[in-house]
């Protein structure tokens, strides 16, 4: 399976927003630069943060609970902290607020789901947590820059392209026959 970055994946999502709606590019281009310059590097000069284990147990309960509504009492529950206390210690360790965040992971969910899955995009907003398919058409052009079904197409079809240029065709058997009537 060919794997890329998170960052590869954003600067990918500039070069395409480029192209189609200048808006959307600099929106991506924000996100590669949190990206960069986010969590690791502002955990070294700031404090205040969350702790290490208190950034994995939110980043695990997030990650289960995607499909379900999260509020940020919920989150700040999970870790015994003041709401104002987490939403502030949560942006010093990731970079950018709860709510954010759990659209990024929602997003890369439903990534991920229309290129492993052949489900409708509506069943693949609901097991995001979205509230419908215009919910996740929204959310994706917005942060894409593209129509989740465009993004879909152009996606499935470079996934089989690079599939088929890796792997030879198997070799036909001999000793089997198919008849095709």
């Amino acid at each position: 399976m060919d794997r890329t970055s998170p960052a590869e994946d954003l600067l990918e999502d500039v070069r395409r927003a480029m192209d189609l709606n200048p808006e959307a590019a600099h929106a991506a281009a924000l996100r590669l630069v949190t990206h960069l310059t986010g969590p690791a590097a502002e955990r070294a000069g700031v404090r205040g943060g969350l702790a290490p284990w208190q950034q994995h147990k939110i980043d695990r309960y997030l990650r289960k609970h995607l499909e379900r509504p999260l509020s940020v009492e919920m989150l700040a529950g999970q870790i015994s902290l003041s709401v104002s206390h987490f939403c502030r210690a949560f942006k010093a360790s990731f970079g950018t607020t709860p709510h954010m965040h759990i659209i990024r992971l929602r997003l890369d969910l439903a990534r991920h789901l229309m290129l492993t899955t052949e489900d409708p995009l509506s069943h693949i907003a609901l097991a995001c947590g979205l509230a419908n398919q215009a919910h996740l058409s929204r959310l994706f052009r917005r942060w894409v820059g593209e129509p989740p079904s465009a993004w879909r197409r152009r996606n499935l079809t470079d996934a089989h392209a690079k599939a088929r240029r890796r792997s030879p065709a198997p070799a036909a058997d001999p000793l089997v026959s198919v008849n095709r009537f």
